[in-house]
């Protein structure tokens, strides 16, 4: 518990405890930078901020992740070079003093159960955890649309990586038992109801991502390049979002077949999440879950993030009683897998799937079987 963590660090109780959760994305794997649709559920993994206010403008902050302590002047607030963890709380507390909320000193803690490295948007739940600290020691009063935006600043702008905003979104405004269908371009969202006769089951494969951030930033240029190209065709294009499949098929001559692929990806991902909402809110589940094989197959062959350990924890999951789809969920190169599976089969499945996978590559994966949960300001 971070309450007795903070009490062991700091000596007194804290003054407020908020909760982050990390995320899945059920459907709709890099479109979001792409102004497209995504469809994630927070899940029952978090990370737990606990504090108080202080006299002064100092916070001391302690990691119970990484068993240290650091301190830093509201006043003048720099990335550290070293404890980096600390830089999302650095950065979320110096764009809320640029933006006029007046910060007070404070004594931190924060630590939780959401994977590293995984997949699983351990850091979106660090910076919205941070913001929604802030925003209820405070009584800031923040509109949680603006919370979600100075989370991603704080990732694009001060800790250097180029994120889109769904995974900032997810952590602060999921919903207990729903899904989340975001536009990531106008930021309209609603949330849409998962069966309670279904688990989400995230299989983690141990692979750090190793490659993730800079092919990241490869696949970020190959969509604009792919944008060009179709602009230069005559059609009125901002981005993929724009690009309907019958506008690909008529550009094909104007790219070489790996920028078609990439583009094929994103504009044939967008077509499946919408469709994976209507087919949601109906309760076909079936087609929901060939969505999801589909939206892995276009991952591993169209845009090639995928990995043989994701792809070896696919198999297996689709060999299982129960299982509706399976697919690849996060940057890829490593991470998880996730799972849509019945719920009266998802502890056999979660069992087979490790024993599997054991027997495939040697390696031991953990198993989450996970239920959808609020986000960090769903409730403000």
């Amino acid at each position: 518990m971070i309450e007795e963590a903070f009490q062991q660090v700091f000596g007194s109780p804290p003054e407020v405890v908020v909760r982050a959760p990390g995320r899945v994305n059920l459907i709709g794997e890099h479109t979001d930078y792409n102004d497209g649709f995504v469809l994630p559920a927070a899940i029952d993994r978090a990370v737990t901020y606990a504090g108080r206010r202080r006299a002064d403008r100092r916070v001391r902050v302690y990691s119970e992740d990484f068993k240290a302590t650091v301190d830093f002047d509201l006043d003048d607030i720099q990335k550290a070079g070293e404890n980096t963890w600390s830089n999302f709380l650095r950065g979320v507390s110096k764009f809320l003093e640029a933006d006029g909320h007046r910060l007070t000193g404070a004594d931190i803690a924060f630590g939780g159960n959401v994977p590293r490295e995984a997949g699983l948007s351990s850091s979106a739940a660090v910076e919205v955890g941070a913001t929604a600290f802030w925003n209820k020691l405070l009584g800031l009063g923040l509109d949680p649309v603006y919370a979600v935006k100075l989370s991603r600043r704080t990732e694009n702008e001060f800790v250097g990586v180029p994120c889109g905003i769904m995974d900032q979104f997810i952590s602060a405004l999921g919903r207990r038992d729903h899904a989340l269908f975001l536009d990531c371009r106008d930021l309209t969202y609603r949330h849409v109801p998962l069966r309670a006769d279904v688990k989400i089951v995230v299989c983690n494969s141990g692979v750090k991502r190793a490659l993730a951030q800079s092919e990241y930033e490869v696949r970020l240029k190959q969509c604009r390049e792919a944008v060009v190209k179709i602009a230069a065709t005559g059609r009125a294009v901002k981005s993929l979002r724009d690009v309907q499949l019958s506008d690909l098929a008529a550009a094909r001559g104007t790219m070489d077949n790996l920028l078609w692929r990439r583009a094929h990806h994103v504009v044939s991902e967008n077509a499946r999440t919408l469709e994976a909402v209507k087919v949601l809110q109906g309760g076909n589940l079936e087609r929901f879950g060939e969505l999801m094989n589909q939206s892995h197959e276009s991952l591993r062959d169209d845009y090639e993030v995928s990995s043989k350990e994701l792809d070896t924890l696919v198999e297996l999951a689709r060999q299982q009683p129960g299982v509706l789809g399976a697919r690849m969920t996060g940057a890829g190169f490593g991470g998880c897998t996730v799972n849509l599976v019945r719920a009266d089969a998802a502890e056999a499945f979660a069992q087979a799937v490790a024993k599997g996978y054991k027997e495939a590559l040697g390696f031991k994966g953990e198993i989450y079987v996970c239920q959808a949960s609020d986000g960090a300001l769903v409730s403000v």
